[in-house]
């Protein structure tokens, strides 16, 4: 009896003492103090940032998102006891919330007639606290979005602030408010509360730049900021993949290929560790390693294994060819490059080893890496897998990608921990995907939309992801969806129409979406996704700089014909074009843009961005509610009699005409006009009369009908999937001959 009580007042006095602390932190009444205690010490809640809404100048919004039933309480106990909340009904009746709900005044939410009240108006305006819950939807639906611009609407009437507000582990909880197959519980997770700088209305339409005027859509983007900001970015790539493992359970696959079959996370774990061993040993702190391998298991542990040795990945783009990859090799100083015997034999790359070799990198192989390895050191691995073998720095190079080369020559592109987690998590914050899904990637992991959105994203969100090889395989890969049963897959409008073609109807049937990029999407591929296997096309845009996701669709937020809008914590200018009026060069900035690039006049040595802010080369236009559309690469514009002309145009004119086909505009030297335009394309029956017919009905200039059409089985395409425009070029000169400088 005296051993229980000494305890219970052992409790007693931490209770106290956390009251005490809070009170003193937030200047919190006693009783919000007292009833915020045993949430901070359970849940061991990262609060600092409430200091901000507290100190928030009234009028102010609070918007909270509403993960849980934990929401109200928390918020109620924390912000200024005069805020009038607006409860959902379940908050407003419940029995145990009714000690939190004395700390301020409440009222019951309803959705139909509470946001039209000019009571709300008017309690602002009189220097009013406003606190209201919205659903957690990353992707919300029309009754939802209502919400978004009723309270922007209330914000600009009021001139009030604006306080995002986002519990970050709160969907996780045991009364978590999402289904527990889509958000695995657990009890006593971590909570960090993310709070954004007060803004009000106005501020957010004019932070965009002048390119979004919807108040809502301004609101919107906040949001989903402060969903972002939830993220830990400094904890790498290595520990937030092992969070995964501890939301979704240890045991649970994280990946699966048509070999090796499949891996939980425990297992993928151990198998990294006895190869990030073996990486520390084969090259010193700092120094890249080449990965050469496929979407296999294998790749995957491969990554991980260097990410957990602290050793940066250069993936290898072995469709390159030799005088690429010795290229990348020499550029990022690689001097071991990690691969497989059976993968080398099966796809013929031994011209690929050769000129590695040459390049002065030897190899290890994954074979003799797997036979080595002793029983001590799997052992080893087995009881410590949760532990990187090296202290992880979030804001050292994690990845080396190189560009795609479709222009000219490639360059290294260096990525740290905190760009490839940011941008996932920025892909996370506009499109829904949950552990119930099964990402299918058949993007090779050496182009950037492969490797995040493909193989970093669902290992991080805790989606179970299946790889498969090679993208080319159009048969297979459809009979291995029917399989499966895939829910989410990414891919470019040549991949899926290839696909499409090969499908049967059921193949692709249980997709909720496709995403994709590289390339615009036809609408040809748009519909037939969409009426033969009721899955939609979700269409964004990135490049290999911004690791690489830069803007996308989503069913809410979605325009075909647009490549999206912005990603959460980016930010776009606009510099003007000479001979281009409606349009701009599109730079960037934000969280995932690259550490810098390697040049192979310049190896080894990072070159940082200048100001922060990259020149993307891309020339776009951008509408009133902030939807991006690509007009062309700057290089993609051919200058003819001192005019510009947009060679995608041409491409696009091209495509209405013969929609089954493919098509390539490329530019050729001209003696008279400087340039003249060349399309490259498989369709036998195009001709320059129906081009010049259509331009004449589109309202194009006479400049930019093609002045010849080079008809060819098949365009050249690189191993992302992205029209190879150096090879058809090259091809279109070599078809023309001397005509080709006429």
């Amino acid at each position: 009896m005296t051993l229980a009580l000494a305890l219970l007042a052992c409790l007693a006095a931490i209770w106290l003492l956390a009251g005490a602390v809070a009170k003193f932190r937030f200047g919190l009444s006693a009783a919000q103090a007292l009833l915020y205690a045993p949430f901070k010490l359970i849940y061991r809640i990262s609060d600092r940032r409430m200091k901000i809404a507290r100190g928030a100048d009234a009028p102010v919004i609070y918007a909270i998102v509403h993960q849980s039933r934990l929401e109200p309480a928390l918020m109620l106990s924390l912000l200024p006891d005069n805020t009038l909340h607006i409860l959902d009904e379940a908050s407003a009746r419940a029995t145990w919330l009714e000690p939190w709900r004395e700390l301020a005044r409440t009222i019951a939410f309803n959705a139909e007639h509470v946001f039209v009240s000019r009571r709300l108006v008017r309690v602002l305006k009189g220097s009013g606290r406003l606190a209201v819950y919205l659903p957690d939807a990353v992707e919300p639906d029309v009754k939802t979005f209502r919400l978004y611009r009723a309270i922007a609407r209330i914000a600009m009437q009021a001139d009030a602030r604006i306080v995002p507000i986002f519990v970050g582990g709160a969907r996780h909880l045991p009364f978590s408010l999402t289904d527990a197959q889509k958000a695995p519980r657990r009890f006593l997770p971590k909570l960090a509360i993310s709070v954004l700088d007060p803004m009000t209305i106005t501020e957010l339409v004019e932070r965009a730049g002048g390119y979004q005027t919807r108040s809502s859509n301004a609101f919107f983007d906040r949001m989903a900021e402060a969903r972002l900001a939830a993220t830990d970015f400094d904890r790498g790539l290595f520990l937030a993949v092992r969070d995964a493992a501890d939301r979704v359970g240890a045991g649970r696959t994280a990946v699966e290929d048509i070999v090796g079959g499949s891996l939980s996370y425990r297992r993928l774990f151990i198998g990294a560790r006895v190869l990030g061993a073996r990486f520390e040993r084969a090259a010193p702190p700092g120094r890249a390693l080449g990965v050469l391998l496929p979407n296999t298991n294998g790749m995957v542990l491969s990554l991980l294994g260097l990410l957990s040795a602290g050793r940066a990945a250069a993936m290898l783009n072995y469709t390159a060819g030799p005088a690429n990859v010795a290229s990348a090799i020499r550029t990022a100083t690689i001097t071991c490059v990690v691969s497989s015997r059976a993968f080398i034999e099966k796809a013929g790359l031994a011209d690929i080893v050769q000129a590695i070799e040459e390049a002065g990198a030897r190899f290890l192989w994954l074979e003799d890496l797997h036979s080595s390895a002793s029983f001590i050191e799997k052992a080893t691995a087995a009881l410590f897998w949760r532990r990187p073998l090296s202290e992880q720095d979030a804001g050292k190079p994690a990845v080396i990608l190189f560009t795609s080369g479709s222009e000219g020559t490639p360059k290294a592109v260096v990525l740290s921990h905190r760009n490839l987690l940011a941008n996932a998590m920025q892909a996370e914050a506009r499109i829904t995907v949950t552990a119930t899904d099964t990402l299918f990637n058949v993007l090779p992991a050496f182009h950037a939309f492969g490797l995040t959105g493909g193989t970093i994203l669902p290992l991080v969100m805790g989606v179970k992801l299946f790889l498969y090889p090679s993208p080319l395989h159009y048969k297979q890969i459809p009979e291995i969806a029917r399989k499966i049963r895939p829910t989410v897959m990414f891919g470019t409008d040549t991949f899926l129409a290839n696909y499409a073609r090969a499908a049967k109807d059921d193949d692709f049937s249980s997709l909720r979406f496709i995403v994709a990029g590289g390339e615009a999407v036809r609408p040809e591929t748009r519909r037939t996704w969409r009426e033969r296997f009721g899955a939609e096309i979700i269409e964004g845009f990135g490049l290999t700089e911004a690791a690489p996701v830069v803007a996308v669709n989503t069913a809410i937020h979605g325009r075909d014909g647009t490549v999206g809008r912005l990603l959460p914590a980016m930010h776009m200018r606009l510099e003007p074009v000479d001979g281009i009026d409606d349009s701009g060069r599109l730079w960037l900035s934000g969280p995932n843009l690259m550490m810098g690039y390697m040049t192979a006049d310049r190896p080894g040595e990072l070159q940082p961005l200048a100001d922060g802010w990259h020149d993307t080369g891309d020339i776009v236009s951008i509408d009133r509610e902030g939807f991006i559309t690509i007009r062309g690469r700057a290089k993609r514009f051919a200058k003819i009699a001192g005019e510009m002309v947009s060679l995608g145009a041409v491409e696009m004119l091209a495509q209405r005409l013969w929609p089954q086909e493919h098509h390539a505009a490329v530019s050729v030297p001209d003696k008279k006009r400087g340039e003249r335009i060349v399309l490259v394309t498989t369709a036998d029956n195009a001709d320059g009369e129906a081009l010049r017919k259509a331009a004449k009905d589109a309202g194009a200039p006479e400049i930019s009908i093609p002045g010849d059409i080079v008809k060819v089985g098949e365009i050249p395409v690189l191993g992302s999937g992205k029209t190879d425009y150096v090879g058809t070029r090259q091809l279109a000169i070599e078809r023309l001959g001397d005509s080709a400088a006429a």
